[in-house]
């Protein structure tokens, strides 16, 4: 059968219309694939230079640590090694007032609530010729207090106390007089002196003080 040029015709213009179809479609496929694609490097991208600027601080930030960590182990060498702490005592010897500048700052404001030291040190202040350590009280509130050992902002905690002693008018005065010097800080609320001058009783209500740690907040960081 002949060809009719008509037919012919129609044939050749849907194989055109397909193959242009067909273009359209590629061509599309392919810039919505580029514009995908690109989006996605830049997104990239970015996030890549927000990661190397962050690695960059943090590591101008340890720099400076370290820097700084040094010039505090050389200040803190130099305070602990003279001679004599800060209180004029040896800084090699063992009576009360002995101990490098460390060990003082330490007894000074210590970093937990530990009621029994702070007796022995009470011991030690109120003791001397002619006295009697009649009662030194307060709350041992060491485990409600260990909650509180670290702290990111650290504030002194109050610790109360009451001491009675007897002596001789000399005893008491220095009794007063060593709780006035005492490297750990007191706040005297009451104090009460009674009896005649061959015998006196001393009645203290104060409070000392302790300090928790300071902690470290180191968190995490993830770039996004």
């Amino acid at each position: 059968m002949p060809n009719n040029p008509l037919t012919t015709k129609r044939m050749l213009i849907d194989q055109a219309n397909s193959r242009i179809v067909i273009s359209v479609g590629l061509a599309a496929f392919i810039l919505v694939f580029s514009l995908v694609a690109t989006k996605t490097l830049v997104s990239q991208a970015a996030y890549q230079n927000r990661v190397i600027g962050a690695k960059r601080t943090a590591v101008k930030q340890l720099k400076a640590d370290i820097e700084a960590t040094t010039d505090l182990k050389r200040s803190y060498d130099a305070f602990t090694s003279t001679a004599q702490n800060v209180i004029g005592g040896n800084s090699d010897g063992t009576e009360a007032k002995d101990g490098d500048n460390a060990k003082i700052i330490l007894d000074a404001l210590p970093s937990a609530y530990n009621f029994p030291t702070l007796t022995t040190s009470l011991e030690a202040l109120a003791s001397g010729d002619n006295i009697d350590i009649n009662t030194i009280t307060g709350t041992d509130d060491g485990v409600a207090q260990s909650a509180n050992n670290t702290s990111i902002t650290p504030t002194p905690v109050e610790i109360p106390f009451t001491i009675a002693v007897d002596g001789d008018y000399g005893g008491i005065q220095n009794v007063v007089s060593r709780f006035e010097h005492s490297i750990r800080p007191m706040h005297v609320q009451l104090m009460d002196i009674s009896g005649a001058d061959g015998k006196l009783t001393l009645s203290l209500t104060a409070n000392t003080f302790y300090q928790p740690a300071k902690s470290l907040n180191i968190q995490t960081r993830i770039q996004k």
